[in-house]
């Protein structure tokens, strides 16, 4: 089945499901009998996905080697993005949860801090952390305790439209991390395609859009700026790196380099005005290659987000976790397993997605599609801190989207300024930590 972009990009999710999976039910936890060796032994555990059709192949891939090596049994149970955790929390509540889910990391933290998932900690090896990149570890995290493993990441780059960028004259994009354009260099950039566009084209996009309004985040990293203090438990955007993000954000609309439907609570995605040729320039994950080199009819390429104070940007993906109620030695014997070195190349490679073990993240991987892209999204992960990331991966983050979209919005659309915007979301996430 071939993927639409609108069902790669539907309701804002960091790895974006299917329009429709199969098996579309929720199945209660089997109750797992006791492990007999170290490699998990016989039993049986749950796990419920979404995904595209490459990560699907992906995991059943890894849960028949993980049954034919350890003797137990996975049963993979795949739905629609939009039912989720709808149906995960009703489970929750219902005391039927799944054994495992896949969650992003921005949501993981409300899981976490309600005591719902297992903790990890006393069950993996004491080098288990090893294997992952710092940041990658700390998305993880809740008070310092692991309660999921990172699958794996992915993060945001600059598509471009060649001929329209070549047009305006641009024909210097960044080639390494170190050499990604300054803000005051984009701004360069957006003025000459606006200079060279007609009125009804525009310089760029950026996907902020739903839930993806986390990715707005990625201006205050590079302006060396927090949302959150190093405790998670108090506001830190009311500051000179939170007033720049806004006041450089806020100018793409001012200086006429968005569409009007370019904004956080638009319901028409970034990708969507460059698939279009809306827009010369977009901010894009890397799951979106697959359908972009089967899709487009004319000639693209992909460079790094920019630089300011430092390089930065926004951390996604999905974490896979283990529910209270589960078998703790069985659950991480195939935690283990998902994260091990081939099973993750594999799965990265084939559903364009980004690992988050350390030795992938130096030495690589190859997509499938666009191969030579891999660079570009490899490069620009090891941008992201693991500050960063502890920050999205916060118990709090669900009423701070909220509060990042309310304001933004204002900002961006009404006209807000930045000192209001950065005073309000200051007061908003104070008022969300608080709960």
């Amino acid at each position: 089945m071939h993927l639409s972009r609108r069902q790669f990009l539907g309701a804002g999710a960091v790895s974006l499901p299917a329009a429709a999976l199969a098996g579309c039910g929720f199945a209660p936890a089997a109750s797992p009998a006791p492990s007999s060796s170290t490699g998990g032994g016989s039993g049986t555990l749950t796990f419920t996905t979404w995904g595209t059709d490459a990560e699907l192949a992906g995991f059943r891939d890894v849960i028949s080697r993980f049954e034919a090596d350890s003797g137990a049994s996975v049963q993979l149970n795949a739905v629609p993005y939009e039912q989720m955790f709808t149906n995960i929390d009703a489970q929750l509540q219902a005391g039927e949860a799944p054994d495992l889910f896949r969650v992003p990391y921005y949501t993981f933290g409300s899981y976490a801090g309600q005591g719902q998932l297992l903790d990890l900690g006393p069950h993996l090896p004491a080098d288990f952390a090893d294997r992952f990149t710092p940041t990658a570890w700390a998305a993880v995290q809740n008070q310092e305790t692991p309660f999921g493993v990172p699958h794996h990441t992915d993060t945001s780059v600059i598509l471009y439209n060649t001929a329209l960028l070549e047009a305006a004259g641009v024909t210097d994009v960044p080639t390494t991390p170190e050499d990604a354009w300054t803000w005051d260099e984009l701004a360069g950039v957006a003025e000459a395609l606006r200079a060279s566009l007609p009125a009804a084209q525009y310089p760029l996009a950026y996907n902020w859009q739903g839930n993806g309004v986390t990715r707005w985040l990625s201006w205050l990293f590079q302006a060396d700026g927090r949302f959150l203090a190093e405790d998670l438990l108090a506001p830190a955007i009311d500051s000179d790196a939170g007033r720049a993000a806004v006041e450089f954000t806020q100018s793409f609309f001012t200086q006429d380099w968005v569409p009007a439907n370019g904004s956080v609570q638009s319901a028409t995605y970034a990708s969507d005005l460059w698939y279009a040729e809306t827009v010369a320039m977009t901010w894009a994950g890397a799951f979106l290659l697959p359908d972009a080199d089967a899709t487009l009819d004319f000639e693209w390429g992909a460079t790094y987000s920019p630089r300011q104070v430092r390089g930065g940007g926004d951390f996604g993906g999905n974490a896979v976790v283990a529910t209270a109620g589960a078998d703790p030695e069985l659950a991480v014997a195939f935690l283990d397993y998902l994260t091990q070195e081939q099973s993750m190349r594999d799965f990265c490679e084939v559903s364009s997605l980004l690992p988050t073990r350390a030795d992938l993240s130096e030495s690589g991987v190859e997509f499938v599609a666009r191969p030579e892209l891999s660079e570009v999204f490899l490069g620009q992960a090891a941008q992201v801190q693991p500050e960063d990331a502890g920050q999205v991966a916060s118990p709090n983050m669900s009423e701070i989207i909220t509060v990042l979209q309310e304001q933004l919005e204002a900002a961006f659309v009404g006209g807000q300024s930045p000192d209001d915007t950065v005073a309000a979301m200051a007061a908003g996430i104070a008022e969300a930590t608080a709960r």
